[in-house]
């Protein structure tokens, strides 16, 4: 058995295949988020479970657990700046869990590691800015960067002396306002695009907005921004006071949203220490800076080292190729350290050429099962009945005597008149434009997988948190139940998810499917013991 850690261990789908498998002794894993962590305690009550990784003391976990053979996790990478949605921030914070989990290895220095993490992460859209700690890397020429130009404010709200502001950490302080400020301030301004819905926006934030108002309106307004400041909360307090219609807000408002989207990426510049070239005024202005790819950085860290470096197999694997009802695409990076092996492979799918398991054979033996509404109704689940002609999938995945977690989330007038008119495959597009009204900003932008009613006899498109995105059962007019996309991610009956209905969702659409969890530690070991055999 290899003692193994798991981080960003999530409700524990990677935990679970890697255990299935005998071969891996799950003593440790890190989860900072609570209902993942009830969630993984239930189901995996040996392991010892704590939270933040970026708090880890590896000397203590070592001393108190053991050696550590194999480390294993996901950590999450939202890659950088433009890919990010929050337009205020210019770094996704997640970059740094990135860096966590090598940090994890470079300290426990295990026999293996196992990486899995969204498909794109060995593109270019997935990159660290330079920051001054990864210069030796890039000075020795161990890792290549790219010129990257960071859009801090748009030339439209250029003035004189800006350029100087985001260089100086004071000015930017000076500016920046609180982080709920502008959040507040940020919603009424994303709400003024759906003119629908902006009274009712305007009128649910009336208080809060007020409040804030009375904060900014005693700034000093010599300057430029502070100008803006006070004309976007005037004008909250004009429109509250009915001096100003609501069509007016956006363009009010809108100078003041820039300039604090603009004060926050350059702090957060200064708190990275990003490396930045220069500073330019001539397309708004942009800080000049270096990146490189998350993955180059990987194998930077982990792989040139000869002595104490890992050989690597990387390669996207899908999940419909090892047995999953479901389309979904992951980046698995197995590493093996060179004093074992330098040769490492991947797993190949046992259903590599298709025929694929099917939505049908995860969930259709749940078909005449209803599905209950609360999570307090499903303390003692719902009894299974014994039934036959049940798939090999839907075989394997009952485990259990009583299924719990067979939740949804009770269908409005609206929804059910959408789901009647879907058919399998169909979305939200599909829907006549009448229907479409009253929920959504821009439904021209709307995804794909808004509204989808599944088919039966196809894999699943990638489980996410198919609550928030509606997903329709093939032939009831319902959502699809938590249980039922755990089956669709091969989760088993018993395994049991706690916490809010949304929170179970979202364990479930985060997680690693089992089965293909499996898969990859089952190759693991089996490259692990011939290797260690030779030795």
């Amino acid at each position: 058995m290899y003692n193994t850690i798991d981080l960003f261990a999530g409700a524990g789908g990677l935990s679970l295949g890697f255990m299935q498998t005998k071969k891996f002794d799950i003593k440790v894993a890190y989860e900072f988020n609570p209902a993942m962590q009830e969630t993984y305690k239930k189901n995996h009550p040996g392991v010892a479970v704590f939270g933040d990784v970026r708090d880890a003391d590896y000397s203590m976990i070592r001393e108190k657990y053991g050696e550590f053979d194999i480390v294993i996790g996901g950590p999450p990478c939202q890659g950088f700046s433009n890919a990010n949605r929050q337009k205020n921030h210019a770094i996704s914070q997640n970059n740094s869990l990135v860096k966590q989990y090598i940090r994890a290895i470079l300290e426990l220095k295990p026999k293996a590691f196992v990486m899995e993490n969204v498909s794109m992460l060995r593109s270019d859209v997935h990159k660290f800015y330079l920051c001054g700690e990864d210069r030796e890397l890039v000075d020795s020429n161990v890792m290549e960067t790219s010129n990257t130009e960071l859009l801090l404010l748009d030339a439209t709200f250029v003035f004189d002396g800006v350029i100087n502001i985001v260089q100086s950490r004071e000015s930017v302080e000076k500016f920046k306002w609180d982080e709920f400020d502008y959040l507040e301030l940020n919603v009424i301004y994303k709400a003024s695009k759906n003119a629908t819905k902006f009274k009712d926006v305007l009128k649910k934030h009336k208080t809060r907005i007020t409040k804030i108002a009375e904060k900014h309106s005693n700034h000093d307004v010599t300057s430029i921004i502070h100008q803006a400041d006070c004309r976007a909360f005037g004008a909250m307090l004009d429109y509250y006071t009915g001096k100003i219609e609501e069509t007016e807000i956006r363009t009010l408002i809108e100078p003041a949203i820039m300039y604090q989207r603009m004060v926050s990426k350059a702090q957060e510049i200064f708190d990275n220490d990003i490396v930045v070239d220069s500073y330019s005024d001539n397309k708004g202005i942009i800080a000049n800076i270096r990146s490189y790819a998350v993955f180059d950085y990987l194998k930077a860290k982990l792989c040139t080292s000869d002595e104490n470096g890992y050989a690597i197999s990387a390669d996207v694997l899908s999940a419909t190729q090892f047995g999953v009802p479901q389309k979904r695409m992951r980046f698995v990076i197995m590493g093996i350290r060179k004093d074992i092996t330098d040769v490492v492979k991947l797993p190949e799918g046992k259903f590599k050429h298709g025929p694929y398991r099917t939505v049908e054979d995860a969930i259709k033996d749940l078909e005449d099962i209803q599905p209950l509404y609360n999570v307090s109704d499903d303390k003692e689940g719902i009894k299974l009945q014994l039934k036959s002609g049940l798939s090999e999938l839907a075989q394997s995945l009952r485990d259990s005597e009583v299924l719990h977690n067979h939740i949804i989330t009770k269908t409005t007038n609206t929804a059910m008149e959408r789901f009647r008119a879907l058919k399998q495959g169909q979305n939200f597009h599909s829907l006549l434009d009448e229907m479409k009204m009253n929920t959504y900003t821009d439904v021209t932008r709307t995804q794909n997988t808004i509204y989808l009613r599944l088919k039966y006899d196809e894999p699943s498109g990638t489980v996410v948190n198919v609550r928030k995105s509606m997903w329709v059962h093939p032939t009831q007019d319902r959502a699809i139940s938590i249980r039922e996309a755990a089956r669709l991610q091969t989760f088993p009956d018993s395994f049991v998810f706690c916490g809010t209905k949304d929170k179970q969702y979202q364990q479930v659409g985060n997680a690693v499917p089992p089965i293909m969890a499996k898969a990859i530690a089952k190759k693991l070991a089996s490259q692990l013991n011939k290797a260690l055999e030779k030795k």
